[in-house]
Protein backbone atom coordinates (compact mmCIF):
# COMPACT_ATOMS: atom_id res chain seq x y z
CA UNK A 1 0.00 0.00 0.00
CA UNK A 2 1.15 3.49 -0.58
CA UNK A 3 1.43 6.08 1.99
CA UNK A 4 0.08 9.74 1.42
CA UNK A 5 4.11 10.41 1.10
CA UNK A 6 4.44 9.02 -1.66
CA UNK A 7 1.51 9.94 -3.32
CA UNK A 8 2.41 13.62 -3.08
CA UNK A 9 5.93 12.80 -3.87
CA UNK A 10 4.54 11.37 -7.16
CA UNK A 11 2.55 14.02 -7.89
CA UNK A 12 4.73 16.66 -7.18
CA UNK A 13 6.75 14.55 -10.00
CA UNK A 14 4.12 14.59 -12.21
CA UNK A 15 3.65 18.34 -11.70
CA UNK A 16 7.18 19.07 -12.57
CA UNK A 17 7.32 16.97 -15.82
CA UNK A 18 3.95 18.49 -17.16
CA UNK A 19 5.13 22.15 -16.43
CA UNK A 20 8.70 21.29 -18.71
CA UNK A 21 6.42 19.71 -21.29
CA UNK A 22 4.38 22.53 -21.16
CA UNK A 23 7.62 24.92 -21.88
CA UNK A 24 8.80 22.68 -24.17
CA UNK A 25 6.02 22.88 -26.27
CA UNK A 26 6.10 26.52 -25.79
CA UNK A 27 9.34 26.61 -27.47
CA UNK A 28 8.70 24.64 -29.88
CA UNK A 29 5.61 26.60 -31.11
CA UNK A 30 7.73 30.23 -30.69
CA UNK A 31 10.55 28.19 -32.97
CA UNK A 32 7.91 27.24 -35.64
CA UNK A 33 6.42 30.91 -35.73
CA UNK A 34 9.54 31.94 -36.04
CA UNK A 35 10.73 29.97 -39.14
CA UNK A 36 7.01 29.85 -40.67
CA UNK A 37 7.38 33.89 -40.98
CA UNK A 38 10.93 33.97 -42.32
CA UNK A 39 10.08 31.82 -44.70
CA UNK A 40 6.75 33.93 -46.05
CA UNK A 41 9.97 36.82 -45.92
CA UNK A 42 11.98 34.82 -48.44
CA UNK A 43 9.06 33.88 -50.52
CA UNK A 44 8.17 37.31 -51.00
CA UNK A 45 11.43 38.43 -51.82
CA UNK A 46 12.21 35.49 -54.54
CA UNK A 47 8.49 36.05 -56.29
CA UNK A 48 9.34 40.33 -56.34
CA UNK A 49 12.63 39.21 -57.99
CA UNK A 50 11.48 36.81 -60.28
CA UNK A 51 8.55 39.05 -61.37
CA UNK A 52 10.93 42.24 -61.93
CA UNK A 53 13.19 39.75 -64.00
CA UNK A 54 9.95 38.47 -66.10
CA UNK A 55 9.10 42.55 -66.76
CA UNK A 56 12.74 43.58 -67.48
CA UNK A 57 12.63 40.51 -70.04
CA UNK A 58 9.26 42.14 -71.07
CA UNK A 59 10.42 45.32 -71.73
CA UNK A 60 13.42 44.20 -73.59
CA UNK A 61 11.09 42.60 -76.27
CA UNK A 62 10.46 46.36 -77.66
CA UNK A 63 6.92 44.51 -78.10
CA UNK A 64 3.99 46.98 -76.15
CA UNK A 65 1.86 44.33 -75.76
CA UNK A 66 4.20 41.49 -74.07
CA UNK A 67 5.60 43.91 -71.49
CA UNK A 68 1.31 45.35 -70.85
CA UNK A 69 1.02 41.21 -70.10
CA UNK A 70 3.95 41.19 -68.07
CA UNK A 71 3.14 44.21 -66.12
CA UNK A 72 -0.53 42.86 -65.45
CA UNK A 73 0.95 39.72 -64.56
CA UNK A 74 3.07 41.14 -62.19
CA UNK A 75 0.44 42.98 -60.65
CA UNK A 76 -1.91 39.98 -60.45
CA UNK A 77 0.36 37.62 -58.53
CA UNK A 78 1.46 40.48 -56.48
CA UNK A 79 -1.74 40.95 -55.35
CA UNK A 80 -3.10 37.44 -54.84
CA UNK A 81 0.53 36.80 -53.04
CA UNK A 82 -0.15 39.53 -50.44
CA UNK A 83 -3.35 38.67 -49.45
CA UNK A 84 -2.12 35.08 -49.19
CA UNK A 85 1.03 35.94 -47.36
CA UNK A 86 -0.85 37.97 -44.70
CA UNK A 87 -3.45 35.25 -44.01
CA UNK A 88 -0.22 33.13 -43.29
CA UNK A 89 1.35 36.31 -41.01
CA UNK A 90 -2.16 36.40 -39.25
CA UNK A 91 -1.97 32.49 -38.63
CA UNK A 92 1.53 32.90 -37.54
CA UNK A 93 0.64 35.42 -34.43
Amino acid sequence: MTSKTDLSALTGGLDETAARIRDLNEKVIAAAKQSGTQSLDAYEKTLASLLSFGEKVAEATQLEWVSALAKAHATFVTETTAAFTAAARDALK
